[in-house]
């Protein structure tokens, strides 16, 4: 679910989405399951129930834990999502999940992804007299469920998903049934868990933890899976694709470091690209410092690596707000200093390798930096867990423009300069893959989307249109 960019300085994944089967608790569950997910979205949540054929909806602004207190929808089958949304655009309207009435009766739908040819299709919806009642391209796809005029959501899918080009991982619910859709590229995660007698699809297996419930598996690129009281039905989505592309930022990054997707644990590749960064870019300190939270896995596999104690020299407060979404760049940097303190006692006299996943508009470096040259630090070499982030994601994520992107438009040499570190250094492409594929370097093309790195977009038509407006 795409909206337009706002301030960040560090990208977000924009939704989470939890849903589940055939559980007299669905509501309570869900709460807890999109709470695991809060990561994912911070700025509004919501959640559909099915109950005596129909549906009933509770969602608001804010937190998890805020927007459903006192909640009082009940239902055996529930769908959630949690969302970032952008500055001007935070109206009740697009706060998922979205409901709509069809030839098939009233369906709901929570999507995480983005629709890069979402003008084509509002064009020709519009042309069918479709009224739209949010700014979100999520209404898109459920104007094409409602046109349709096959039998089943699931052959509707099949039918029109050729017209679809870009991120999608979806819920829907309509009468008895639970449906998952992924993309044909797989750039999204979502994962099948199983809860006693009750199915559950969501984004992470973090939110099947939450709950105690067990993991099943991936749902597949192309896959649409059906859940009733016939059990899970599986079928693929014509496509002409066969390559899978997930999102290489999601394992960097965005997803929970206790979730596994793809038989990988998020921290263990976490681990590995922190090794593979201090065989490529090794130096002489006394301590590696991460920068919490997102920096402090690759830290323990460059500390392993290198045999320099890992120390948590700044300590990151979990009461601040979410500092990132500030409009204000004064404000950013204030808040910089409030939801981050250094622990002058592995700081002062001592060479520090800095490490962290990313860097993207550079605001959070350079003052972490400052803080440490204040703290008597002798010398900080930072080292990133990802290479150059260079231009904007279009598959689900909101990112900068690519002339916010820092490292975009700026050479190495005057990074470290503007930062005031001794080095700086990023992981290469082929090290962050070394970390996915056991220390080797593939020849093939690899099963995942880094065009934040490489600018190799897919979908290439609707992304350039795209690329020229974010420019």
């Amino acid at each position: 679910m795409k909206f337009l960019k706002k301030n960040l300085d560090k990208i977000k994944d924009e939704c989470g989405i939890f849903g589940i089967y055939n559980q007299k608790e669905a509501v309570s569950l869900t709460v807890l399951g999109l709470h695991s997910l809060q990561h994912r979205g911070q700025e509004s949540a919501g959640i559909v129930s099915f109950k005596n054929n129909a549906l009933y909806h509770h969602k608001g602004t804010g937190l998890v834990n805020d927007v459903f207190k006192g909640i009082s929808i009940e239902g055996n089958i529930a769908i959630g999502h949690v969302r970032y949304s952008t500055t001007g655009d935070q109206r009740y309207e697009n706060i998922q999940p979205l409901i709509a009435n069809t030839s098939l009766g009233k369906i709901s739908i929570a999507h995480n992804g983005n629709i890069t040819n979402s003008k084509i299709l509002k064009k020709e919806l519009a042309n069918h007299g479709q009224i739209f009642q949010s700014t979100t391209d999520t209404e898109f796809i459920l104007g094409l469920l409602s046109l349709n005029n096959k039998d089943t959501i699931e052959q509707r899918f099949v039918d029109f998903s050729s017209k679809l080009e870009g991120a999608y991982s979806l819920l829907i619910v309509k009468n008895n049934k639970l449906i998952g859709v992924r993309d044909p590229y797989g750039f999204r995660p979502l994962v099948i868990g199983k809860y006693n007698k009750s199915f559950i699809i969501t984004s992470e297996t973090c939110a099947l933890d939450i709950i105690g419930a067990k993991y099943v598996r991936d749902i597949e690129p192309g896959e649409i899976v059906s859940i009733s009281e016939k059990g899970i039905e599986s079928r693929k989505i014509n496509s002409k694709n066969k390559q899978e592309k997930f999102c290489v930022f999601e394992f960097i990054y965005f997803m929970r470091p206790n979730s596994i997707f793809q038989n990988k644990s998020v921290s263990n590749i976490r681990e590995k690209i922190g090794s593979e960064l201090a065989k490529e870019n090794g130096v002489e300190a006394d301590v590696v410092i991460p920068v919490p939270d997102s920096g402090i896995h690759a830290a323990i596999g460059y500390s392993e690596t290198s045999k320099i104690p890992f120390k948590q020299g700044i300590i990151r407060s979990h009461y601040m707000g979410r500092t990132f979404i500030e409009p204000k760049i004064n404000i950013r940097n204030l808040n910089v200093n409030m939801k981050l303190s250094i622990n002058k006692f592995y700081i002062k006299n001592k060479k520090i390798i800095l490490i962290d996943d990313s860097i993207v508009r550079g605001t959070n470096m350079k003052k972490i930096v400052g803080m440490l040259k204040d703290g008597g630090a002798k010398e900080i070499h930072v080292r990133i867990a990802s290479p150059p982030f260079i231009s904007p994601c279009y598959y689900g994520i909101d990112t900068p423009t690519k002339q916010e992107l820092i490292a975009s438009k700026k050479s190495l040499k005057y990074l470290t300069k503007y930062f005031n570190c001794d080095t700086l250094k990023y992981i290469s492409i082929d090290g962050l893959y070394k970390a996915f594929y056991n220390g080797q370097i593939l020849k093939e093309e690899k099963h995942y989307c880094d065009s934040c790195f490489t600018e190799k977009y897919f979908f290439s038509k609707h992304t350039k249109n795209l690329r020229n407006k974010n420019h």
